[in-house]
């Protein structure tokens, strides 16, 4: 490599690390924003009670109420809006309607809500020209390391989000969530696992790793989503639960998980989500152990990443199966969809830091 292309490699380097703080930059205002959403989505005593009393605010089964259907005219001609969705996770379990979103159904909210989500795809735009940046300076995937791998990650993760937006899913609840997790994870990655530019080990050398890396971390991204829902879907089972047994929810309850969706529909989503991105991690393991027979003789080892991507594996395919089994619909489902996703977290982190092995690329 020529003195020039060793200098224009430095150089985009950098601006691959200058994209990625800017990218920060711009992920802590969406932060803001989101934060601003749901401060001003957060409806008024008076509000609430409005809402219950006109039957907007039913919670249970017993309590609900169908919703009135409104007319409006436009032009002399009588137009009926669709009443609200009523979901329920399971049969014989509670019908509840979705809450308002973090926006509350107000003006206020809905519009620092729209610059949130603004901002997000702006940063997305950053960080992705940032990980492009990366990988044109080491002229190859930008996947051969920690550091690169996790500023990756996220903005995968994102854009999953975005793309979940983009087909009109209401999914806007996520992005306080997301936002907050995504500068935790560049925030790690630029301060303990950064590693300058270079070369792959020679293992690495392989088209398998354009195949089963960006596979691996586009399934811990949609798992990472699939973890969020359910991890809200314990808390607002729990306030649907408290307001079945009459019981009257602490203020934060009140104002933050009244907004979410329907605890069936939070239920709903994580399953779609981690069954749709199942048979992706089968695929992954698979083109791993390709990908060891090719660079190491052997497709199985026993090696720590081997062992917990299987690890991780199952738990996925427990709780997918446990999910179908009537009697495990529900919360005991939901603690084995987080302890999966636990699985995953320690395959990445615990195991790249803490276990020596053939997959050792920390770099840190």
């Amino acid at each position: 490599m020529t003195q020039l292309a060793v200098a224009a490699n430095e150089n985009l380097a950098h601006i691959s690390n200058v994209l990625v703080y800017s990218s920060m930059a711009v992920y802590t205002l969406a932060f803001f924003a989101h934060i601003a959403e749901w401060v001003f989505g957060s409806r008024s005593k008076v509000g609430r009670t409005a809402a219950a009393l006109t039957g907007a605010g039913a919670r249970t089964a017993g309590a609900a109420a169908a919703p009135a259907v409104t007319v409006r005219t436009k032009g002399g001609t009588a137009v009926l809006d669709k009443p609200k969705v009523v979901t329920r996770a399971a049969a014989g379990s509670r019908d509840v309607p979705d809450g308002p979103g973090a926006a509350g159904g107000t003006e206020k909210g809905d519009l620092y809500g729209r610059i949130a989500v603004s901002l997000t795809t702006l940063g997305f735009l950053i960080a992705a020209a940032g990980v492009v940046s990366r990988a044109l300076s080491v002229e190859r995937a930008p996947w051969g390391n920690m550091y690169e791998f996790s500023i990756t990650f996220s903005t995968v993760a994102v854009g999953a989000y975005l793309v979940l937006l983009a087909l009109k899913k209401n999914v806007r609840w996520i992005g306080l969530v997301l936002v907050t997790t995504v500068l935790l994870d560049l925030g790690i990655a630029t301060t303990w696992l950064y590693t300058d530019s270079d070369q792959l080990v020679p293992a690495l050398h392989s088209y398998w790793l354009y195949i089963h890396v960006s596979t691996a971390i586009i399934c811990g991204a949609v798992f990472y989503i699939g973890a969020v829902g359910t991890l809200l879907y314990l808390f607002r089972d729990s306030y649907e639960a408290k307001l079945e047994r009459g019981e009257r929810p602490g203020r934060f309850a009140t104002s933050v998980l009244e907004r979410l969706p329907a605890a069936g529909s939070l239920d709903k989503f994580s399953y779609r989500i981690n069954a749709a991105v199942f048979p992706l991690w089968t695929f992954t393991i698979i083109a791993g152990a390709i990908w060891a027979g090719d660079a190491w003789g052997r497709y199985w080892g026993w090696d720590p990443k081997e062992v917990w991507s299987f690890v991780t594996w199952v738990a996925y395919a427990c709780y997918l199966h446990a999910r179908a089994t009537a009697g495990w619909k529900g919360r005991k489902a939901a603690y084995l969809a987080l302890f999966a996703f636990a699985c995953w977290i320690w395959n990445y982190y615990g195991v790249n830091i803490l276990l020596s092995g053939k997959h050792s690329y920390a770099g840190v």
